[in-house]
C-alpha cells in the first residue's frame, strides 16, 4: 500500500524524471512530500508560466517529457501560455495541476476553474485522475503521448483527496517505440521527382532539430550534395558551416535567401511544422514540393506538397540517399548563388555604432559563444535579426520560438538549458520587454548557482510591433515605456549587472561575465533604425 502521491513520484521516477519544476500550493503538500524523499530534484521557481517554459525547453532539448508542478486554479491557469508553448512548439511535456477534494467540498467552490476543460484545447491529452490506483497508468500513457510525434503537452490533474488515498499499483516500465518507415513506393515517387529536378533544394523545418535526427540529416545532405535552407526554428540541424548552407528564411518572402527558392524547381521539404511563420509562400506556378516527416503534411493555402514521405525520418533519409547519391547531375545547380547571399547577409556586421546595430549585436555574441554554447532568445525584433545573422553547427543552440512567439520565454529556456548542459556557455537574450515579463527568474538562476549571461536590448518600447507601426504608416503611439535601472536590478537579485557603454566593450563585457561565472545580466542600448532601411527599403527593392 502507499499514498497516491508516492505512487506519482514513483512513476515519475520510473520515467526518468530528473526534475520538477514547481510552484507547488497546499493541495500539492502531499506530492510535495514525497517529492522530498525522492531523488527528484524539484526547481522552484517565481511564476507557474516561468515553471511551464523551462519544463518545455527541457522536452526541446533532451526529447524527454520536462514536468511542471502547480497548485488548482490561479496557478494552473498560469501554465496555459506554457502549455500553448509547447503545444505549437511540439516541445513534450507533463504538466501536473493540484485540485480541491472530489469526494467532499469544504470550501465549496472557492478557487475551482475546470482546467482540464481549460486545458484540454492546449494539449494532446487532459485529465483528472479519479483513483490513486491508476496513478501509474496514467503517468506512462502521459509521457507516451507527450513524447510520441507529433510531440506536445499532457495535463494530468491530481486531487488532494487522490493524493492521501492508499492504493496497491504496480508500475509501468518504458519501452522503446519504433517508428514505421515509408512505403517502397513513397519513397521511389520522390526519388523520381527529386532526379528529375533541375535546380533542387532541401528546406530543414523545426521538426528536423529533434535531438535524435542531427547525424541523419547532415548525412543526408553529405550523401546528396543538394544545398540546403533551413526554417528559424531549424537553425542547426545541419551544421551552417557545411558548403552547402544557403541561409535562414526568417521572412516569409523578399530576403536574400529567396533568391535561392524562388529559382528552386523543387523542394525537399523536411521536417516542415506549419505552426512556423511560412519560410516561403507556396504557390502553383512555384517549385514542387516533396514533404519529408514522421508526420504527414498539414495542408495549406501556403503549403500542399505534391508527395510525401511519410514515417521515420532518420530511416526514410537513408533510404532516400541510398537512391539518390551520385545520380543528381543537377544537385548543386543552385550552388553559385550562396556566396552572395551569405555576403549580403554579412554586410555591416561590425560596423561601429553605437547604439548597437543588431548586425553587431549577433556578430559579436556570435564571437564569444563556442559552437555549442546555447543562446536562448525571447521574442521580439532582434529574432528576426539572429535567424537570419547567427550562423548555426550544433543543432539546438539557437532556441527561439517561431510558433506561439510569445514573450517572457527566454530567460525561463536559458535556466532550463543551464541545468541540462551545465558545461556549455548559456547565454538569454531578451528584448527590455520581454525581459521584464518574467525578470523575477534572475532570483531562480541565483538560487541555483548557474553560469548564465543575461543580455538585455534596451530601445524602451516594444519594438517588434513599433517596427511594424512604422512600416504601416501608423503614427509613433502607444508602444514606448521606462525601464528600471537594470544593474541595480540584477545587483539586488545578487546577480552582476554591467551596461555597455560603447562598441568596443560590448564583446568584452560578455566574455568577461563568462569567464566571471555565476549570473550576469548586461545591458546594451540598441539602435533598431537598422529595421526599415533593411528589412524594409532594401529588400522590398529587391
Amino acid at each position: 500500500m502507499a499514498k497516491g502521491s508516492d505512487l506519482l513520484v514513483a512513476a515519475l521516477e520510473n520515467e526518468g524524471v530528473e526534475c520538477i519544476f514547481a510552484i507547488p500550493g497546499e493541495e500539492n503538500l502531499d506530492v510535495l512530500e514525497s517529492l522530498r524523499r525522492s531523488k527528484i530534484k524539484l526547481v522552484l521557481t517565481r511564476h507557474e508560466q516561468a515553471a511551464g517554459f523551462m519544463a518545455a525547453t527541457y522536452g526541446r532539448l533532451t526529447g524527454r517529457a520536462g514536468v511542471c508542478l502547480t497548485t488548482l486554479g490561479p496557478g494552473a491557469l498560469n501554465l496555459t501560455t506554457s502549455a500553448a508553448y509547447a503545444h505549437l512548439g511540439a516541445m513534450p511535456m507533463v504538466m501536473i495541476t493540484g485540485q480541491k477534494a472530489i469526494r467532499s467540498s469544504r470550501q465549496a467552490r472557492f478557487q475551482i476553474v475546470d482546467i482540464v476543460a481549460t486545458m484540454r484545447p492546449l494539449t494532446k491529452m487532459a485529465t483528472q485522475i479519479v483513483a490513486a490506483q491508476s496513478i501509474p497508468t496514467l503517468v506512462r500513457d502521459a509521457f507516451r503521448v507527450a513524447q510520441q510525434e507529433r510531440p506536445g503537452p499532457v495535463h494530468l490533474e491530481l486531487p488532494e483527496d487522490v493524493a492521501a488515498d492508499e492504493a496497491t499499483a504496480d508500475l509501468i516500465s518504458p519501452h522503446v517505440v519504433e517508428f514505421p518507415v515509408a512505403p517502397a513506393a513513397a519513397i521511389d515517387r520522390a526519388t523520381v521527382m527529386i532526379a528529375g529536378a533541375k535546380r533542387p533544394l532541401v528546406m530543414l523545418g523545426a521538426a528536423a532539430s529533434r535531438p535524435r535526427l542531427a547525424e541523419p540529416l547532415s548525412m543526408f545532405v553529405r550523401r546528396v550534395g543538394i544545398p540546403f535552407f533551413n526554417t528559424q526554428m531549424g537553425k542547426g540541424a545541419v551544421g551552417a558551416g557545411s558548403n552547402l548552407y544557403m541561409g535562414t528564411a526568417a521572412l516569409s518572402e523578399r530576403d536574400w535567401v529567396h533568391e535561392a527558392i524562388d529559382q528552386a524547381d523543387l523542394i525537399l521539404s523536411i521536417g516542415h511544422d506549419t505552426v512556423e511563420k511560412p519560410p516561403f509562400l507556396m504557390g502553383h506556378n512555384g517549385p514542387q514540393v516533396v514533404h519529408l516527416g514522421a508526420t504527414p503534411a498539414t495542408v495549406e493555402q501556403v503549403y500542399f506538397p505534391q508527395s510525401e514521405i511519410v514515417g521515420d525520418v532518420g530511416a526514410n533519409l537513408t533510404a532516400l540517399a541510398d537512391r539518390l547519391e551520385g545520380k543528381l547531375p543537377n544537385a548543386s545547380a543552385l550552388l553559385g548563388l550562396r556566396e552572395g547571399i551569405l555576403a549580403r547577409l554579412a554586410e555591416r556586421a561590425t560596423e561601429d555604432r553605437f547604439p548597437l546595430t543588431p548586425q553587431r549585436v549577433v556578430h559579436d555574441v556570435r564571437q564569444v559563444i563556442p559552437s555549442d554554447g546555447i543562446v536562448a532568445l525571447d521574442n521580439g525584433m532582434y529574432k528576426i535579426w539572429f535567424a537570419r545573422n547567427y550562423r548555426t553547427s550544433v543543432a539546438n543552440t539557437l532556441l527561439l520560438d517561431n510558433a506561439l512567439a510569445t514573450m517572457g520565454a527566454g530567460l525561463p529556456s536559458a535556466i532550463a538549458a543551464c541545468l541540462i548542459h551545465p558545461d556549455r556557455r548559456v547565454l538569454a537574450v531578451c528584448g527590455d520587454g520581454g525581459f521584464m515579463m518574467n525578470s523575477q527568474e534572475l532570483e531562480t538562476a541565483v538560487r541555483l548557482k548557474l553560469n548564465l549571461v543575461v543580455l538585455v536590448l534596451e530601445d524602451h518600447a516594444y519594438g517588434m510591433i513599433r517596427w511594424k507601426q512604422e512600416a504601416d504608416g501608423f503614427s509613433d503611439f502607444g508602444l514606448n515605456f521606462g525601464n528600471p535601472d537594470f544593474v541595480a536590478y540584477a545587483n539586488s537579485y545578487g546577480a552582476k549587472g554591467s551596461r555597455v557603454g560603447n562598441v568596443s566593450e560590448f564583446s568584452a563585457m560578455l566574455e568577461a561575465a563568462f569567464r566571471e561565472g555565476g549570473v550576469h545580466l548586461v545591458v546594451a542600448p540598441i539602435d533598431y533604425s537598422e529595421n526599415m532601411r533593411v528589412l524594409a527599403h532594401e529588400l522590398h527593392s529587391v
